[in-house]
């Protein structure tokens, strides 16, 4: 009876130090304000050539040209940062945005996006209102998707979020190390409720630039339904680099360009 006894101590010991082990293992933040460092940011203009392949060994077609400029400023009284984005195909631009984001916390404080066959729409977060093609949107709208879009955004408004809208700005202010996965409030002024998003270093790798120049790269993986996406940030400066996602067979890449004009 003793020695079953022990045993059974010594079971419920050895299960507790590999939970306690497994539990050291895990490396997970939550984002929130204290956690990213925006002194990564440097005003500028980043270009990302956009492009698709229908399969692995496919042509490249669907090409997109994102211009994004960092700027700093003092937007109603905050020391602010700012990001404004124009999105062109082969023959337009389709998608124009004006984001601004504290600089210290980049919590969203105004995001103004336009796009072709949608229209424009405002998200002003200290004024606390969302405009959709210039109508306040009100409790009183009885559209599901108008409902739908101001729920959202209320919701938003009580909690630390980040805009997924700026995820390229986003990932270099993150804190990295090994197997670290990240937790981030994301939401995208416009489009449905906030939602803690899992961002894991899965590994490193390098990537050869001009000059043959080796960029060590944090290797930053993403995974949803039938979607997986790989971001190269560079170690020595966080920027993001390249963007390699599958989907359904498919892939879409976003690589940053060299220079910009």
């Amino acid at each position: 009876m003793k020695r079953l006894r022990l045993l059974a101590l010594l079971g419920i010991f050895l299960a507790g130090q590999l939970q306690y082990s497994f539990a050291q293992k895990k490396d997970t933040i939550i984002i929130d304000g204290s956690k990213v460092k925006t002194g990564y940011l440097k005003p500028g203009m980043n270009r990302y050539l956009v492009y698709f392949k229908m399969g692995k060994d496919s042509s490249r077609t669907k090409y997109q040209l994102w211009s994004r400029k960092v700027d700093f400023l003092s937007y109603q009284g905050r020391d602010a940062i700012s990001i404004t984005q124009e999105w062109e195909d082969n023959q337009t631009v389709v998608h124009k945005v004006y984001s601004v984001c504290d600089k210290k916390t980049f919590a969203p404080l105004y995001h103004e996006s336009w796009w072709t066959g949608r229209g424009a729409a405002k998200a002003d977060f200290i004024n606390k209102q969302f405009l959709l093609r210039d109508t306040l949107l009100t409790s009183e709208d009885t559209a599901t998707s108008k409902k739908n879009m101001l729920q959202a955004f209320n919701t938003a408004l009580d909690q630390y979020v980040l805009n997924w809208h700026l995820d390229l700005e986003t990932f270099p202010i993150l804190p990295y190390r090994e197997n670290v996965t990240f937790m981030i409030n994301f939401y995208d002024p416009g489009f449905p409720a906030p939602k803690m998003q899992a961002y894991t270093v899965t590994g490193s790798g390098q990537l050869e630039g001009y000059n043959n120049q080796k960029i060590d790269c944090w290797l930053l993986t993403h995974s949803g339904t039938n979607n997986e996406e790989t971001f190269w940030i560079s170690k020595k400066t966080q920027e993001v680099l390249k963007l390699e996602q599958e989907f359904g067979g498919r892939y879409r890449y976003k690589i940053k360009l060299g220079y910009s004009i």
